[in-house]
């Protein structure tokens, strides 16, 4: 199969080609090795390809023989190397296969090699020291987001049709919007972290990945999701399959738009124009939009407080761990700025801290749930503002401490992480482009939880309403291998 016709599928449409003997799996996996070579050394999302293993049965489930990629940070996978972007783990091999990556090899996906993540998943932007930058497919000059920006820049460039990735404040999400790609944050317990994990991040962290079409995604939940033994909870199982489900349709839905973000942060005018369009789009479609005012349940002062507390304090433990394991000092020769600045944040914190800043999580939670009972989705832009440029962050890295950090990070993406707090799945969809740059514009919309059902209803109705889906950027413009 050549590339052009390679990156014209999504993942469905590739395992069908394998399930009707048109295309094998080594031949899917050739393909998306040469689209590799063709775009990464511009991109640079694929941190390391692997040799072939033991081709998956075709035809045995909806994704049987589609190649794939793991981030290099929440998928582990026996005798592969997963660094966690960070010369602290430089070298790591993993000594067994993650619950995920047990599911990702039972549902047939060709794992080939890993993507780039920001240090330790600590930054919403892809730029570690370890390996390099990740730049967007559409604009070399802009970021692809992150944490699983190496993720959103594959699948935008074609190199894949869907790749794990995982988000703990927007990792996710962020990207999709940044890479005009799918990306759902899964309900907190859907998708199971063991068995070396209950949970990450205090249940701040979740899998999940991201894709060109929603069916893709609905089809790899419906193989990773469900509960593994010993996992302390879990999300309830839907009556249908989600594949099934992006055909449905929605209903007519109430939604509720929120504008401007907690914390003072205010939409660019592309952004809000996109917003104003996704509204009017939404209204075409039957549903009921009106504006609303939510509560975050917490002032944003103590709010980001907290979050700092429980993502430094793991983070600190995380990093002894590393640092004890590969005998080597935590300071500047091993972690970069923003992730040395987090650990000495997070060696400070006492465990009433600690406790207190679960507190508000659950605060938040409560609060947010209860426009649930309101509102069946709320609609928020996914990022305020356009994908920004190279070296945004790790510029402003340098003056930093944990505490600074995080309110950077947050005051730049504050409409992602509540609903990582609250555990409610939520998925940016790509609606639209910025008119003057060409950007894609990525639109935010949560439900209650454990409703991905009604999320990806929605979702398949706005693809087939919008232009926008499945396009392919122009880092292909031009190479004789591409279109």
């Amino acid at each position: 199969m050549r590339v052009a016709e390679y990156v014209s599928y999504d993942a469905v449409g590739l395992a069908e080609l394998v399930a009707e003997g048109e295309v094998t799996s080594a031949e899917l996996r050739a393909a998306a090795l040469e689209a590799t070579r063709a775009v990464n050394s511009r991109i640079n999302a694929v941190v390391e390809t692997w040799p072939a293993d033991d081709e998956p049965e075709p035809g045995s489930t909806p994704l049987a023989g589609v190649p794939f990629l793991v981030k290099d940070i929440g998928a582990a996978m026996a005798g592969r190397r997963m660094e966690l972007g960070s010369r602290l783990a430089a070298g790591n091999v993993a000594r067994a296969d993650s619950f995920l990556t047990l599911r990702l090899r039972r549902a047939g996906l060709v794992t080939f090699g890993r993507t780039a993540t920001s240090e330790m998943a600590y930054s919403i932007t892809t730029e570690p020291v370890l390996y390099g930058a990740t730049r967007n497919p559409w604009n070399l000059e802009r970021s692809a987001g992150g944490s699983s920006g190496g993720a959103g820049a594959a699948v935008a460039a074609g190199v894949v049709p869907i790749a794990h990735g995982t988000d703990a404040a927007g990792s996710l999400r962020i990207p999709a919007a940044y890479n005009g790609l799918f990306g759902l944050k899964p309900t907190r317990g859907r998708v199971s972290m063991g068995p070396d994990f209950d949970e990450l991040f205090s249940g701040l962290a979740v899998p999940g990945s991201v894709s060109r079409t929603v069916r893709d995604s609905a089809a790899l939940l419906d193989q990773i999701s469900g509960p593994e033994p010993g996992d302390p909870y879990f999300a309830q199982q839907p009556s249908r399959p989600y594949a099934r489900e992006v055909a449905r349709p929605p209903g007519r839905l109430r939604i509720g738009v929120l504008t401007q973000a907690w914390g003072g942060r205010r939409t660019t005018a592309p952004v809000a124009d996109a917003l104003s369009r996704a509204a009017g789009l939404l209204e075409s479609l039957g549903h009921q939009v009106e504006e609303a005012e939510v509560d975050l349940g917490a002032d944003w002062e103590e709010y980001v407080l907290a979050n700092a507390r429980l993502f430094t304090a793991n983070l600190a433990a995380s990093l002894d761990e590393l640092a004890t394991a590969f005998d080597r000092p935590i300071d500047s020769s091993t972690l970069e700025p923003a992730t040395l600045a987090g650990y000495h944040y997070g060696q400070r914190i006492s465990g009433a801290q600690f406790v207190a800043a679960l507190a508000i999580r659950n605060r938040v939670a409560r609060s947010l749930a209860q426009y649930f009972d309101t509102y069946d989705i709320l609609l928020t832009p996914t990022v305020p503002e356009l994908p920004v440029s190279m070296g945004t962050y790790t510029e402003s890295a340098q003056t930093l401490d944990g505490l600074g950090w995080i309110d950077r990070v947050f005051d730049r993406s504050p409409f992602t992480m509540p609903f990582n707090m609250a555990g409610t799945p939520a998925m940016s969809v790509p609606l639209t482009a910025d008119a003057e740059t060409g950007l894609p514009i990525g639109m935010q919309f949560a439900a209650g939880y454990g409703l991905e059902s009604r999320l990806f209803r929605l979702a398949g109705q706005l693809e087939q309403a919008s232009p926008w889906t499945g396009r392919i950027p122009p880092v292909w413009a031009g190479n004789r291998t591409g279109r």
